[in-house]
């Protein structure tokens, strides 16, 4: 359950601080005065998307906090125990920073986390229903993903998905290697060009590296030889010595020391810089003895280099990519002419994986196609229970699951299964029963929406559920049953709701007023829970727009105390 919420310089809002109760919570105010910006700096604490434009205009940062109360479920502290994260008295702090620089920041209690981290976190904590997600149920692929949430088949459905990927796998490499005779032989040509030409380089990893550093020493001869004799004339040169110079240094210094025991050590670290001098000048003097100019040698290095430049260019990425890159598409080309040589002794081979693929999905698929079914009854069933709760009690609900009909290509499975799921309804008693998407109008669909949440919610643990101006659409008495059923779901949640509708906010158990306001040419969005007197007031507001006049104050309050206790 949220208790806390904190908002800094996120969009219209300064600073806002609020604490919240379970049960059902309210936020209103007029249009425009920000109520969604408490929704969306929510969403974002929940490891939604974060941009620059969500920073208050001066700051130059936008953060939100959250303190969160923990159900005592598995999953939940198996996550916090794989991520080193520790709970202290049951709740878990979240943060959430966006910077001007773009650059956003997020932890769990002192843990920095990733954004999908924290949005797999807070997935077990709270479900936010936008302001507009209604219209998802304009799409019928999104129909498959609320059945297989409500069958539990999510997870299971994700596995076959990974067998029907690898069955395509199979099939491209089948179609591939029945291609046409002419078209095989062409890429059987070009494949075993490419592994003579790789092989017959002879390469090992890194060894155009080595190529390179040798290159470069060989053609530097004459600098590295100029280089090297002028620092052995500076060490020990006939007009010039380095090393004579501190040799004498020494023994004036050391003849010092023997009169005064101070610069014993000055004396001694001398001494060693003479003898590690003369050791530098007899290596320099080897090394130079050892450096010899080999042109056939540089030219055999360049042209190894060149041969390097042109496999990279016909067989990597690109020309800086590493040697090692050439050597696995070599792999890869002579593994491909090997299965292409092997003519119809893989293509046999190729023929039974796929057979025993296709065997694998379509019982996979079937079994998933019978828990559809039977759940697509059941949640039928549960929908149609919800919507008589929201005004709609002679709506017929139906969630189709037929099998698909095969295609041009004769496949009747698909990445998700053999069926096609769709939801239908009729609103009306006696009219048939037809596609949700195509005649339920913006207020129905907001309902259908609520009671598949509704349902969906029944069977999980999040103990906080967030709508977004859930009533769009709607009003009268169906307003008044939308209240109710939200109400009703805060006897077991957390409800927090955004609405615009007097009917819904005054079943609340908390109202939160949001109001804008504009000072010395700043605009800012300011955020109360707001009770007695000023709840009367802005129930009265929300009726008629008039929050002052004694009928609209009295009508107010009389709908306060009627739903007062009510749930």
């Amino acid at each position: 359950m949220l208790e806390e919420l904190h908002i800094k310089d996120f969009a219209l809002i300064e600073s806002v601080s609020i604490e919240l109760e379970r049960g059902f919570t309210v936020f209103t105010g007029e249009t425009g005065a920000g109520k969604s910006i408490v929704i969306g700096a929510l969403s974002f604490l929940l490891g939604g998307k974060g941009g620059t434009e969500q920073i208050r205009s001066g700051a130059k940062e936008a953060s939100v906090s959250g303190v969160f109360a923990l159900p005592a479920l598995p999953e939940i502290t198996d996550w916090l125990s794989a991520h080193a994260i520790e709970a202290e008295d049951s709740r878990v702090l979240l943060r959430r920073v966006i910077r001007e620089t773009g650059k956003s920041s997020a932890w769990i209690q002192n843990v920095p986390v990733t954004r999908a981290d924290l949005a797999e976190f807070t997935a077990f904590l709270v479900d936010v229903h936008g302001q507009h997600e209604h219209q998802s149920l304009m799409k019928i692929a999104e129909h498959r993903r609320f059945l297989d949430e409500y069958a539990g088949i999510t997870a299971d459905v994700a596995d076959f998905t990974g067998m029907y990927t690898k069955l395509v796998e199979l099939r491209q490499k089948l179609a591939a290697l029945n291609s046409n005779d002419a078209e095989r032989e062409r890429r059987r040509d070009m494949l075993a060009f490419a592994v003579s030409e790789i092989t017959e380089a002879q390469l090992h990893a890194g060894e155009d590296e080595e190529i390179a550093a040798e290159e470069n020493r060989l053609s530097r001869y004459e600098q590295l030889y100029t280089d090297v004799e002028s620092l052995m004339g500076m060490l020990s040169g006939e007009e010039y010595s380095l090393v004579n110079g501190v040799r004498q240094f020494s023994g004036v210094l050391k003849r010092a020391a023997s009169g005064d025991k101070e610069l014993e050590a000055l004396s001694v670290r001398t001494e060693n810089l003479f003898y590690e001098l003369s050791d530098i000048a007899d290596a320099l003097r080897v090394f130079k003895d050892g450096l010899v100019f080999d042109p056939v040698r540089l030219a055999e290095v360049q042209e190894r280099s060149a041969l390097f430049f042109r496999l990279k260019k016909k067989y990597a990425a690109s020309v800086q990519s590493p040697l090692s890159d050439v050597i696995a598409y070599g792999e890869r080309a002579a593994e491909e002419l090997s299965q292409l040589d092997g003519g119809a002794e893989y293509r046999q081979e190729l023929e039974r994986a796929v057979s025993e693929q296709e065997r694998i999905v379509i019982a996979a698929a079937r079994r998933l196609s019978a828990v559809r079914k039977e759940a697509a009854v059941q949640m039928a069933d549960e929908v149609e229970a919800v919507l008589a709760q929201l005004g709609m009690k002679q709506t017929k609900f139906c969630v189709s699951a037929a099998e698909k009909t095969a295609g041009e290509d004769g496949q009747r499975c698909g990445p998700y299964g053999i069926d096609n799921i769709e939801f239908l309804i009729s609103a009306n008693p006696g009219s048939p029963l037809r596609p949700l998407a195509k005649i339920a109008s913006g207020g129905e669909l907001s309902r259908v929406m609520l009671a598949l949440k509704t349902v969906l919610a029944s069977g999980d643990s999040i103990e906080t559920m967030v709508f977004d101006e859930i009533d769009t659409g709607i009003g009268g008495e169906v307003a008044v049953s939308l209240a109710q059923h939200l109400k009703k779901l805060s006897q077991n949640r957390q409800i927090i709701c955004i609405t615009h509708l007097a009917s819904i906010a005054v079943c609340a158990d908390t109202q939160i007023k949001i109001q804008k306001t504009t000072e010395s040419g700043s605009t800012a969005t300011h955020v109360q829970v707001i009770s007695d007197s000023e709840r009367v007031e802005e129930i009265a507001r929300m009726l008629s727009g008039d929050s002052y006049s004694s009928e609209s104050l009295e009508y107010a309050r009389s709908l306060l105390q009627r739903n007062a206790g009510k749930g």
